[in-house]
């Protein structure tokens, strides 16, 4: 599809959200996998001052509909194939377009021909948004989708930026140091990681924006995407650390197949990466890793290149220019080099945010003017960021976030368990999988199969623990609070991250 006419039909659309009474403020959910309506529907909620709100796709109809309700959602947007789960997510009154799935998504995801059917009375966003005359103005100003970030008390947070001309300024020259995007730039970009998460949709929306070509690959396959950079001479890519590990994995013939030369810049992030990973990528493909640290509240806070991440290994960079960063201890009290505190973090000009529907959240996580995510670390003699831990209990797999609180409120409506402790495991591949420990209540026979089933039926299947162990008893403080620690020291003994 051409630049152009994926423009015109952003803005077709915008007026199509008008005529559903979509306003300045409000919102519009869109659960797609990566495809071009994604793109329509992101330009042309910001061309009318609304909010593009993306779901993450694998949640049940519960977590979907939760996000659904709580933006307030004046439409929803889905691929024909998720309907069951979708359709009864959405209120009454709600209006729901629906996109048939292309035949590139089902095949990568092993979907029947039966997926891209479409029930009787659907209504289809294609021949919707041909219904209207375009609306006048440009329809790539801005661009702030509202993304929801799992909460550690088990409902997600919809991080919602003031927008004002300054931050979208702001915004745009972040796009520029952390991923290469500039308007006019003649870069060529593969959009591989979930459009759903905070940095993917960055990228992509910018680099469709700003770029030239824009490939999307249905779902991330490395020797595809290492065919698409050969054949397509890609210049720019985002990935997380998952990518590379399963990169690197592949066989060295494998790798020789392809010339990776064209690229000018590789940005990742959203997860730690091995400092052992980043070295090897960086002989294999080059001087062009650029590493971000931040977050979806934050955008990126430090940056750190190629000969950074050699020079000093471990770290995620340093601040760029405006961003400011300080190392706390929980009296306040700032730290000085090499002293593991909580990690308080702002990027001058950047949009100012709220969570939607949950001042209070916001207002607790800020301190003078800065905010924490709940990450711990520390800054070296340089001004180089060191992440050691994170202060809650939060696992990223595979730059995922899955928050354990979330997992635990399900296990406890289970029949027969009394109590469980949910936390992350090394993993060679994703960084971080989730463990549970179940306690069981007196009498109660379950296996880790029956365990598994029943969250399956409850949550996104990303989430289900990939090790379930029973215990008798879980330690505890003298509080009550159970000490996860305990229970995971034996499996990241030996590790450089820090328990």
């Amino acid at each position: 599809m051409s630049h152009a006419e994926l423009m015109q039909r952003a803005q077709r659309a915008a007026r199509g959200f008008q005529a559903l009474g979509v306003k300045e403020g409000d919102a519009v959910a869109v659960v797609l996998r990566n495809d071009f309506p994604f793109f329509e529907a992101s330009f042309a909620t910001q061309q009318i001052g609304a909010y593009c709100v993306p779901v993450n796709w694998h949640g049940k109809t519960p977590e979907i509909a939760y996000v659904v309700k709580d933006c307030g959602a004046k439409a929803v947007l889905t691929h024909s194939d998720m309907l069951p789960q979708v359709g009864p997510a959405v209120p009454e009154g709600v209006q729901l377009l629906v996109v048939p799935t292309p035949p590139e998504i089902a095949a990568g995801y092993g979907l029947p021909a039966s997926a891209s059917a479409l029930p009787a009375g659907a209504k289809i966003w294609d021949d919707w948004v041909k219904g209207f005359a375009p609306l006048p103005g440009s329809a790539a100003g801005g661009i702030s989708s509202m993304i929801y970030t799992s909460g550690t008390t088990g409902n997600p947070k919809g991080v919602r930026r003031i927008m004002t001309p300054q931050g979208a300024a702001a915004m745009a020259q972040l796009a520029k140091a952390a991923f290469g995007i500039e308007p006019g730039l003649e870069m060529r970009t593969v959009v591989t990681g979930p459009l759903y998460h905070s940095a993917p949709n960055f990228f992509g929306l910018y680099s469709v924006r700003d770029g030239g070509l824009a490939i999307l690959q249905p779902r991330f396959n490395e020797i595809e995407l290492l065919e698409l950079i050969h054949n397509y001479r890609i210049t720019h890519v985002h990935v997380v650390p998952t990518m590379f590990v399963r990169l690197l994995r592949l066989p060295d013939e494998v790798k020789r197949r392809y010339d990776v030369s064209s690229l000018k810049v590789v940005a990742y992030g959203a997860a730690p990466c091995p400092a052992d990973v980043k070295r090897r990528m960086i002989e294999w493909w080059g001087p062009v890793l650029n590493e971000y640290y931040g977050a979806t509240e934050t955008g990126a806070i430090t940056l750190n290149n190629s000969d950074e991440a050699l020079l000093k290994p471990g770290t995620v960079g340093k601040a760029v220019p405006g961003a400011k960063i300080r190392i706390l201890d929980d009296n306040g009290k700032q730290l000085g080099p090499r002293e593991i505190g909580e990690i308080y973090l702002w990027l001058d000009g950047f949009p100012n945010f709220t969570y939607h529907n949950n001042p209070e959240k916001r207002a607790a996580c800020e301190r003078d003017g800065l905010v924490t995510i709940g990450d711990v670390g520390y800054l070296d003699e340089d001004g180089y960021l060191f992440l050691c831990d994170r202060k809650n209990d939060m696992v990223i797999m595979g730059g995922t976030n899955i928050y354990p609180a979330e997992i635990e409120a399900v296990l406890t409506n289970m029949p027969g368990v009394q109590d469980s402790a949910v936390f992350g495991i090394p993993d060679e591949e994703f960084g971080e999988r989730v463990a549970a420990y179940v306690q069981l209540r007196d009498g109660a026979k379950l296996t880790d199969t029956d365990v598994r089933a029943y969250l399956k039926d409850r949550l996104a299947s990303y989430k289900v623990p990939h090790v379930i162990k029973f215990a008798d008893t879980l330690p505890r403080e003298d509080s009550g609070k159970i000490m996860k620690r305990k229970l995971r020291e034996p499996y990241w003994a030996g590790m450089s991250r820090r328990i």
